[in-house]
C-alpha cells in the first residue's frame, strides 16, 4: 500500500531515480529540492559542489518527467549553522569533521524529516547507495564503491523508520541506465564529490578566510624540536604528509606525518609513519542500533572511504570503546567510528560514534 513520501532531489542523477522508483513503487510522491548555499552561484565548479540554480533547475525539470509535484525549500541558513559552522568549529579545536554525515544528521534527516511528518509525509525518500530492508536493518550497497552506509549510520531508529533507500539493490552504472531510460536528462550528469560548500576543493584557503592567519610551530614528536611553521594548526589532519612546511629534515631522515593538533598552543606534531597506529578508539555521541552488553565482534570502518579493521567493541556510560584487531593508522578525532556485522546479505550497521580519542 502506497504512503506519502517527501522525495529530497539534489539535481543528480540519484536522487531523480529514487524519486522515480518510489513513484513506481506506487506511493504518493512530492520533489523538493533543498536550497542550502546562501549564493547559489557559489557552490558548484564542475563536478565539485552542489546547491546550484542549475542543480534546481535539473531537479525541477526530473520531477516534471516523473510527474510530481515539486517544490524549493531555502534551507540555506540551517544548512550553514548546523554543517558549515559546525564544519569551521571542529577544524580550530584540532578535529577532522565529516561534513556529508552531519548534514545528514542535522539538514536531511532531522529539520527535512521533521518538516516533511508535520506536512502528513510518511517518510523521506533519497537518493543514498544503502540499504535499508524490511527488517529495518541499515546495510551497506551492493555497489561497494559508492555505499554510503558511513555517512548514513548516524541516523536513529526514528529517522531510519521514516527514511527510503530505493537504490541500495542497484549499481551506479545501472542507475545511470534507467535514468537513460526513463527520460531524465541527468543520465550523464557528474556526481558531485568532496565539500559541496568548497566548490573550488580549496579546504584550507576555505578555513583561512574565517580563522584567520594564526601562525605557529610544527614539532618534532621524536625529539621534541621545533622543525617547522605553520600558517594555520586548522589546516591541518592527522596522517597528513604533504603541505609540511619542514625546514629540518628528521634524524633519521624519514618523511613525517601529521600526529596531532594542539589548538591550545597552536602546535601541530609529527612523527614517523609508525607513530600513527591506533589500537583503540574512543567515541561519543554514539547511536546505536546493534545488541547490548559485554563486548561485541564487529567490524569498524573510521573514515568515509576507509578499510574496514575488525574490533571488539562495547558501550560504557554512552561512549563506544573499540578496541582493533590490528593496529590502524592515521585515525582523527572528529570523524565517524561506524561499527558493522559481516553478512551476505550486505553488511549490517549496528551503530555509530564520533571519534574522542585513541590511543
Amino acid at each position: 500500500m502506497g504512503v506519502r513520501v517527501l522525495a529530497a532531489m539534489s539535481g543528480g542523477v540519484d536522487s531523480a531515480v529514487a524519486a522515480a522508483r518510489a513513484v513506481a513503487a506506487g506511493h504518493d510522491v512530492t520533489g523538493v529540492h533543498l536550497a542550502l548555499a546562501r549564493n547559489p552561484q557559489t557552490y558548484r565548479t564542475g563536478a565539485r559542489g552542489c546547491c546550484t540554480l542549475e542543480d534546481a533547475r535539473d531537479a525541477r525539470r526530473a520531477a516534471d518527467v516523473i510527474g510530481i509535484p515539486f517544490y524549493v525549500w531555502d534551507m540555506a541558513e540551517q544548512f550553514h549553522e548546523d554543517v558549515v559552522d559546525d564544519f569551521v568549529a571542529e577544524y580550530a579545536a584540532g578535529r577532522t569533521p565529516n561534513p556529508c554525515l552531519r548534514c545528514n544528521e542535522k539538514i536531511k534527516f532531522a529539520a527535512v524529516l521533521d518538516r516533511a511528518v508535520a506536512l502528513g509525509f510518511d517518510a523521506v525518500v533519497t537518493g543514498h547507495h544503502a540499504r535499508l530492508g524490511s527488517d529495518g536493518l541499515l546495510r551497506r550497497s551492493v555497489d561497494l564503491g559508492k555505499d554510503q552506509s558511513y555517512v548514513l549510520a548516524v541516523l536513529t531508529r526514528a529517522q531510519l523508520d521514516r527514511a527510503m533507500f530505493p537504490l541500495g539493490d542497484s549499481t551506479k552504472a545501472q542507475v545511470r541506465a534507467e535514468a537513460a531510460e526513463r527520460g531524465l536528462a541527468v543520465a550523464d550528469k557528474p556526481d558531485s564529490h568532496d565539500i559541496c560548500f568548497i566548490a573550488d576543493g580549496d579546504t584550507k584557503r576555505f578555513l583561512a578566510e574565517r580563522l584567520g592567519r594564526a601562525p605557529g610551530d610544527i614539532v618534532d614528536a621524536t625529539t621534541g624540536t621545533v622543525i617547522g611553521q605553520h600558517e594555520g594548526a586548522y589546516a591541518y589532519t592527522v596522517g597528513q604528509r604533504r603541505g609540511l612546511d619542514l625546514r629540518v629534515s628528521a634524524p633519521d631522515r624519514t618523511p613525517r606525518y601529521v600526529l596531532s593538533i594542539t589548538p591550545v598552543t597552536n602546535t601541530v606534531t609529527v612523527g614517523p609513519a609508525a607513530a600513527l597506529d591506533v589500537a583503540a578508539v574512543v567515541g561519543e555521541r554514539t547511536v546505536w542500533h546493534g545488541p547490548g552488553g559485554g563486548d561485541i565482534a564487529c567490524e569498524v570502518q573510521m573514515r568515509a572511504h576507509g578499510e574496514t579493521v575488525p574490533a571488539s567493541v562495547r558501550l560504557a556510560d554512552g561512549r563506544l570503546v573499540a578496541t582493533l584487531g590490528r593496529p590502524a593508522r592515521g585515525i582523527a578525532t572528529g570523524q565517524a567510528i561506524v561499527c558493522y556485522e559481516p553478512s551476505p546479505d550486505g553488511d549490517i550497521v549496528l551503530g555509530s560514534a564520533t571519534i574522542a580519542e585513541t590511543s
